[in-house]
């Protein structure tokens, strides 16, 4: 499945060794410029596929007026084009072998949204799909949490999230949406595959339409003095549980 960035598409800016190092890797990402601090222009490796890259060397103070104060960049920063989103039917279509998807509705913190594309390319998969609108930007702070995962794993950015579930359905997916309040444990329950597993949002979980669309609910077996976990950590769980072999 090709991802072309279009021609005026703006600059984003990633750092962190992993982020940079998986841009570097990905050929649908467009690379503009690296920028490396004195330590990693001595270990950094930059891909032969990107020979030509320009390259510039930058202090602490050059990477602070680059990015802002307070970056964890370990030394390296790179200037980026966006991958274009793709459509989630046409992906399917060109890639029939998918049977592991998470749908995101409206987490809005890039820092959980990173950490979910990290765990969704630890654990295998497929496409990540998100709303267009209340969706965390795809920055350099969601790459930084993704530790690679923004550039590994597809996104597709729909119009519509509870539409394209019902689409997902007709597919023959299982929708199945992670509540805390539901009384089934995903655990104790886990689909087959194919499925799609919906997290809602930091606060409020899944829209009503969202939440509708799902084949059912299913929580994690936390202890109940707790009230909930964080999205992103609840994700991590919930994709560890769904990818252990059939028992």
């Amino acid at each position: 499945m090709k991802r072309r960035p279009a021609a005026k598409s703006p600059t984003i800016l990633l750092f962190g060794r992993h982020a940079v190092a998986a841009a570097l890797a990905n050929p649908l990402r467009r690379v503009r410029r690296l920028h490396l601090g004195e330590a990693a222009a001595r270990s950094f490796e930059i891909p032969r596929e990107r020979a030509g890259l320009e390259v510039r060397r930058a202090d602490e103070r050059g990477f602070e007026l680059l990015l802002g104060r307070g970056a964890v960049h370990q030394g390296v920063a790179l200037e980026v084009e966006a991958l274009a989103p793709i459509d989630p039917g046409t992906f399917l279509d060109e890639n029939p072998q998918a049977r592991r998807i998470v749908a995101v509705d409206q987490v809005t913190d890039p820092r959980n949204l990173g950490a979910i594309l990290r765990s969704a390319g630890a654990f295998g998969v497929d496409l990540v799909i998100l709303p267009e609108r209340h969706a965390a930007p795809l920055d350099g702070v969601c790459a930084r949490a993704a530790a690679g995962g923004l550039d590994l794993v597809p996104i597709a950015l729909v119009v519509n999230l509870a539409r394209s579930l019902t689409e997902l359905k007709e597919r023959g997916f299982t929708v199945v949406g992670l509540a805390g309040e539901a009384e089934g444990s995903l655990d104790a329950d886990p689909p087959a595959e194919p499925w799609v597993l919906v997290l809602g949002s930091e606060g409020e979980g899944m829209r009503r339409l969202v939440r509708e669309r799902c084949d059912r609910l299913a929580s994690l077996p936390i202890d109940p003095r707790i009230e909930s976990l964080n999205v992103s950590v609840a994700a991590g769980i919930a994709l560890w549980a769904l990818s252990r072999p059939a028992r």
